[in-house]
């Protein structure tokens, strides 16, 4: 039986470790967005051995690019984006720190193999919830990249944001049976 899980960040290798494919989870705390070209110029900030607009240690990065928020809103729709997009710059972060991603849709070899080999976490969200998920956004803020818009790297703290372990640090996938 799959358990319910509700989990504060940052994400110790620990919490990490005790998480199953399958499991549900609620995550509070600070988690950050980047898509594409977010993922690109961090790749080469490290590449090139400069200094990350935010430490990637045990942390989370959500694949998404939220959409402008209406007056008086925090954020707003912010939905999770394919996240094999992001396959060949994953590796790389993971070994950096990251402790976990949150997107949508299955992941390539070289991931699974990183996620194992740096106890990290990929995590999937709703797609089709964007606006569901923006609830659960009580602050975001602006940390770096303002000229990629809406694929800016943005600080979010989230309240019990709901996401399912799709793969686990054992490469345990709940896309494959």
């Amino acid at each position: 039986m799959k358990k319910e899980r509700k989990l504060d960040t940052p994400l110790t290798e620990k919490v990490r470790r005790s998480l199953r494919a399958g499991d549900r989870v609620l995550i509070s705390g600070t988690i950050y967005t980047a898509r594409d070209m977010a993922h690109k110029r961090l790749v080469e900030t490290i590449n090139e051995k400069g200094k990350l607009p935010f430490d990637l240690r045990d942390q989370i990065i959500y694949y998404t690019g939220p959409t402008p928020a209406r007056e008086g809103e925090i954020i707003g729709s912010c939905g999770p984006t394919t996240s094999v997009r992001m396959d060949k710059y994953t590796p790389i972060l993971l070994e950096a720190g990251l402790g976990g991603v949150i997107g949508k849709g299955q992941r390539g070899s070289d991931v699974i193999s990183a996620l194992r080999k740096s106890k990290s976490v990929y995590f999937a969200a709703i797609g089709g919830a964007g606006a569901l998920l923006s609830t659960k956004v009580k602050n975001a803020k602006l940390v770096a990249y303002e000229d990629l818009g809406c694929e800016a790297i943005r600080q979010l703290k989230v309240l019990d944001f709901p996401v399912i372990v799709a793969v686990d640090t054992y490469s345990r996938s709940i896309y494959k049976r």
